[in-house]
């Protein structure tokens, strides 16, 4: 029984004491390890967003301008040609939408999810009022005639989604700030 109480307790005593005093250091070792890496984890991602925020900025400057090329009404007044047939500007009208779009296609990495969706979708809609006019030319009718009926399709939709599209990218552009 001496034994125990003069060599084994106090043994017994120092080893608690060091592992309490080694678990505290190593709580506080990691506390201030995650609180360290957490700071280099928020000082990496403003250091990432300062880098990519002129990226954004421009892709979704760069949607809004396909979005204004691509509207009819910039469409028909860029290709316009007054001696060419119906079915001719109609073919040079899908194409310069198609050559737009592929053109500025990866700026869906910048733009969120949704604003590109509408890009794609105020794409479609477009070659479909295009297409639209299109079809309701007869095999004489000249570019004239199939400008006036998309300029009149156009009075009839009211707003484009070109033209809400360019709203919500504003929109979501002026949420970044």
């Amino acid at each position: 029984m001496h034994f125990f109480v003069g060599i084994i307790f106090p043994l017994l005593i120092s080893i608690i004491s060091g592992g309490g005093v080694l678990l505290m250091a190593y709580l506080f070792l990691k506390k201030t390890g995650d609180r360290e890496i957490r700071a280099a984890q928020i000082e990496l991602k403003k250091e990432r967003q300062k880098h990519f925020l002129p990226m954004r900025v421009e892709a979704y400057q760069r949607a809004a301008l396909l979005m204004e090329r691509i509207h009819p009404g910039s469409l028909v007044m860029r290709l316009h040609n007054p001696g060419l047939p119906a079915r001719k500007l109609q073919t040079d009208l899908l194409q310069a939408i198609r050559e737009e779009y592929d053109h500025n296609v990866s700026q869906q990495m910048f733009v969120s999810p949704q604003s590109w969706e509408m890009v794609k979708n105020s794409k479609e809609e477009t070659i479909k009022i295009i297409n639209l006019a299109g079809n309701q030319m007869d095999a004489t009718a000249l570019s004239t005639d199939l400008a006036a009926k998309i300029f009149e399709i156009n009075a009839e939709v009211g707003k484009l989604p070109t033209e809400i599209t360019v709203e919500y990218l504003r929109k979501e552009l002026q949420e970044l700030f």
